[in-house]
């Protein structure tokens, strides 16, 4: 019980400066790299951002010498900030493509893609996804936190395609004590210092990249209901800006992308169009939904768990009438989830599904009704698995309702949580919150590792490692391998690699 206590203090909104490496590559005219996105089986978007306001040529080949290779124009404009997007399509399913950009005598960095199989393929597919990158310097001019190893992992993995999920900038870093980036122009500014990072450039170039947003992006824990308007349209005008994806008033960035016959992706927008979080009703209450029983065993260390969740906390957290994703995009999901035949479904979710318990207010778990009918709609459809990134810690666990109570509800769905790329740790975070060194660690193996109802039932936990997840799907299997930003199996809690996740299609 004191683990469960302890977690809830560590799960409050803490950033915590650590000083790493991360050299800054010195790069010529097309400063800031290029990349490929919303990949399809026959057409892409191809971005970059020109030296200078004016024309710009892209030009698109077959070979990496260029041969034969077709041109369109474009314009560079300072109300883009120079970045221009140019949709391509005509293109061959399952095909490599290159790439660059011209202006003037400068030419940008080539770049590669691979097209989506045709939707009845039987291609094996392999991506990895991670997230989490904060590039805002530390007083020495160097990134605080690292040089964004993990993205020039994943684009060593030589794989089809990669995804980058969410909090891709941070506009209210606590690194330095700057004011967060709430315009336009300061979160572009944001993007330039990802970008100034060769990693996140070589990234960008190998492969196709299927950029989402979460919450850092506008600003933490953000919901227009609360923040407006005004943020959220700034929030969308820059990310859109550096990043080639598609997007709609109606349903944000949800989207979804078939590659062959065995894997089809849904990209959730958890942003767009949630309703306000459930933290005023209740009054910021550490565990609303934990057990009677147990709150009273925590209240010795957390007093305000002595009184009971008032009847209004637990009837927001519970009503039907809000929502995370918004009934248009909501039902668009289920008709799309419905009508797919691919042999799996890759659901790209940017905040855990999975029970955490202290602090639900910006989860699923704060959402319960339209998780509710989240899980129920994963579980009729089968063959799915949910890829999340936001809590800065590997959790590989199965998907269930109640989980301290005395008796958990199972879903068979599991969801992968990964990350993150450049930012404190989860364990980090536990430990500088609580003062002392390995109180993650404790918190690990006496809530996170436990099976309920006495903790999570995690086969694999690492509330301390950089990293991603690589994907590897084929005709009857998908596996999901949480790796470290060397590449390495992530070890869990017990010291072991973490076995890979393995989906056999029912």
């Amino acid at each position: 019980m004191r683990a469960l206590a302890l977690l809830g203090l560590a799960i409050t909104a803490l950033t915590l400066p650590a000083a790493s490496g991360g050299a800054r590559a010195p790069v010529g005219g097309f400063a800031e790299g290029v990349a490929a996105g919303e990949i399809r089986s026959a057409s892409a978007l191809l971005w970059t951002r020109a030296p200078a306001v004016g024309p710009v040529r892209l030009e698109l080949a077959r070979s990496a010498s260029f041969a034969g290779a077709s041109v369109r124009q474009a314009r560079a404009t300072a109300a883009a900030d120079r970045t221009v997007t140019v949709a391509v399509a005509g293109l061959q399913p399952g095909a490599q493509y290159r790439y660059r950009f011209r202006q003037g005598e400068l030419v940008s960095p080539a770049g590669s893609f691979r097209t989506a199989p045709a939707p009845g393929g039987d291609a094996t597919v392999r991506f990895a996804l991670s997230g989490d990158a904060d590039a805002t310097p530390a007083a020495n001019g160097k990134p605080a936190f690292n040089g964004f190893e993990t993205y020039a992992r994943m684009a060593a993995e030589g794989n089809d395609f990669n995804v980058n999920l969410g909090d891709t900038i941070y506009s209210d870093s606590g690194v330095g004590g700057a004011a967060p980036a709430r315009s336009v122009a300061a979160k572009r500014a944001k993007y330039r210092l990802g970008l100034a990072l060769e990693p996140l450039r070589r990234l960008r170039a190998a492969a196709g990249l299927y950029s989402h947003w979460d919450d850092h992006e506008f600003v933490n824990d953000f919901a227009r209901a609360e923040h407006g308007d005004t943020l959220y349209r700034a929030g969308v005008r820059a990310f859109r800006d550096y990043a080639p994806v598609a997007y709609t008033s109606r349903t944000g960035l949800y989207r979804h992308v078939r590659w062959g016959r065995n894997l089809e992706l849904f990209f959730l927008d958890e942003r767009s169009f949630r309703s306000a979080k459930a933290t005023g009703p209740c009054n910021g209450d550490l565990a609303p939904t934990v057990p009677a029983a147990l709150r009273a065993g925590f209240a010795t260390l957390a007093p305000s768990l002595a009184q009971p969740p008032t009847a209004a906390c637990l009837e927001a957290l519970a009503s039907p009438s809000r929502t995370m994703l918004g009934a248009a995009q909501l039902a668009r999901f289920e008709r799309d989830l419905r009508a797919s035949t691919a042999t799996f479904k890759v659901i790209v979710n940017e905040v855990p599904l999975q029970e955490l318990y202290v602090l639900p207010y910006d989860r699923w778990e704060g959402y319960a009704a339209e998780r509710t009918r989240l899980l129920r709609l994963l579980q009729e459809v089968g063959n799915t698995v949910v890829l999340t990134t936001d809590a800065h810690a590997h959790m590989v666990g199965e998907l269930r309702t109640g989980t301290l109570s005395a008796a958990p509800v199972s879903t068979g769905i599991w969801e992968v949580v990964t990350g993150p790329v450049a930012t404190n740790t989860y364990g980090r975070e536990i430990d500088g919150f609580l003062g002392a060194r390995g109180t993650a660690g404790f918190v690990t193996a006496l809530f996170f590792k436990p099976p309920p109802p006495r903790g999570l039932g995690l086969p694999c936990v690492n509330v301390d490692q950089y990293g991603y997840a690589e994907v590897v799907v084929r005709a009857r299997t998908l596996t999901v391998t949480p790796k470290t930003a060397a590449g390495r199996s992530v070890v869990d809690a017990g010291g072991r690699p973490c076995a890979p996740l393995v989906l056999r299609a029912g």
